[in-house]
């Protein structure tokens, strides 16, 4: 049997209001007032599509063992390297075996589920466990209702053969090349097209006739059908598509619009993340991609598919939120405001390459030393332990910390120092296991830091080289809501 035996995901913490984006437009674009309900996700400055998709998949292997894992793929359409492999950094970051393969898919708002389509019929034919992660952070002009309505997310799938908690039932893929939308080489942002030709003459022609031939071929009965997953951006799309192949309305999953956003590529993994957290043994889900064509997978939970859920899942970080009404701040963090910095802001970002690739453990998976004698852990790892009266010499071994809870046990607020989430939190923290590291803080208020308090490793953008268009990664710390 194959199927998903696992899914995670992540959502920032910050969620911009939508009220104060339409407020901000209302002399240029009254119109959009009307989109301006609820909230959508919002990345800080320090995340991306490989951080969001790092922090999902921690989600999904929640007290699993990663040596199962034969594959990685990252799909997104906002990819921060274009030809750098960003599934490989995600990779790093888990600290998984340098002889587990990597993937990079894009370009299409479908990515999420070809990705994961491909990834099921490789597992099926003896590919291994295979990691799908879906990622997005979109950037979108301001104004536009792209902006309204994105959000800011990213879900993991682990797949595989043997205990699965949804069996894929199979598949089916058309491939039309309907342009709804485009973003050429080396354009910011996305050219959109006209919504009714598109709800009209793309999803009403497309997505019906594709379901009804996935149903067909898989022998399954559209009323037999428990929850239909389709992450479109129009409301009531989802359930005309559901009508017209026959799906029931009831079936219908909630896209999340008013408290996440439309993720991209990765909205269809997202939801099919989140109805597995309610989904009955025995239930049909159907899940649909759109773009370029349409994807369509079936699968079926199984008696165990409560086990779906390792982690926080999409309803444990969403229910992580601290709303933002600070438009200025959204603008500046994806790249529409240049504010001046100051002269602390021009020291040259230029990465040592070298340097990287040989303390990759270090610096992309944060693992440290144990010294085997003494038990002693540290970081960064050395040839000689600094364990007290017992300078033991080549007697560690690697040490994880990212897994691992750690407290606060100094901490500043710098304001002079330059930092586009200004003041800058950092300090010392100390694990419960043994071992301190200096770390900046993230996705913090003054009242989360104090001594004492519980942090956990999150990996984070560290700084950007804007001359050369390179981002350094790093691990910061993060208050542990699951404390």
């Amino acid at each position: 049997m194959v199927g998903i035996v696992s899914v995670g995901a992540y959502v920032p913490r910050r969620r911009l209001q939508r009220q104060a984006v339409a407020a901000a437009h209302a002399w240029f674009a009254p119109g959009l007032k009307g989109l301006g309900r609820g909230e959508r996700a919002m990345a800080c400055w320090d995340e991306d599509a490989i951080t969001m998709g790092v922090e999902a998949a921690r989600d999904a292997l929640t007290d699993l063992d990663r040596a199962r894992i034969a594959r990685v793929v990252l799909a997104s359409t906002t990819h921060p390297f274009l030809d750098r492999q960003n599934a490989g950094v995600v990779k790093e970051a888990l600290d998984l075996a340098d002889t587990v393969a990597a993937l990079d898919v894009g370009g299409s708002q479908r990515a999420g589920t070809s990705a994961l389509l491909d990834a099921l019929q490789a597992s099926r034919g003896g590919a291994g466990d295979v990691l799908v992660l879906a990622s997005e952070k979109r950037r979108a002009q301001p104004a536009s209702e792209l902006e309204m309505m994105a959000g800011d997310a990213a879900a993991a799938l682990l797949v595989g053969q043997g205990a699965v908690a949804a069996e894929f039932i199979g598949g089916h893929s058309v491939t039309v090349d309907f342009v709804d939308h485009f973003r050429g080489e080396g354009r910011e942002f996305d050219y959109n097209w006209e919504s009714r030709w598109i709800r009209d003459e793309g999803f009403a022609k497309i997505v019906p006739t594709a379901i009804r031939a996935a149903l067909a071929r898989l022998g399954v009965a559209a009323g037999d059908v428990g929850k239909f997953i389709m992450g479109a951006p129009m409301r009531g799309i989802n359930e005309a598509m559901a009508k017209a192949s026959g799906i029931a309305a009831e079936a219908v999953v909630e896209p999340l619009a008013q408290v996440l956003g439309e993720a991209g590529s990765a909205q269809p993994l997202i939801l099919l993340a989140h109805a597995l957290e309610t989904a009955r043994p025995g239930e049909i889900l159907a899940v649909v991609g759109f773009g370029q064509g349409c994807d369509v997978l079936l699968f079926r939970a199984t008696d165990t598919v409560a086990t779906a859920k390792a982690g926080l899942g999409v309803s444990g970080w969403l229910a992580r939120r601290a709303p933002e009404t600070n438009y200025l701040k959204f603008l500046a963090w994806n790249g529409h405001l240049h504010l001046d910095g100051g002269m602390r802001a021009e020291a040259d970002q230029k990465p040592v390459l070298t340097a990287l690739y040989r303390s990759r453990k270090a610096a992309m998976a944060l693992v440290g030393g144990r010294c085997t004698v003494t038990g002693v852990v540290q970081f960064p790892k050395s040839d000689i332990s600094v364990a007290q009266n017992a300078r033991t010499i080549g007697t560690q071994e690697d040490y994880p910390f990212a897994e691992r809870r750690a407290r606060i046990i100094t901490h500043t607020a710098d304001s002079l120092a330059f930092s586009p989430d200004p003041p800058n939190y950092y300090g010392t923290v100390e694990f419960e296991e043994g071992g301190r590291i200096a770390m900046e803080f993230a996705d913090v208020e003054a009242s989360d830091v104090e001594v004492g308090a519980v942090m956990r490793p999150m990996f984070r953008i560290k700084a950007v080289d804007e001359t050369r268009g390179f981002t350094k990664y790093f691990w910061k710390a993060v208050p542990d809501f699951r404390a």
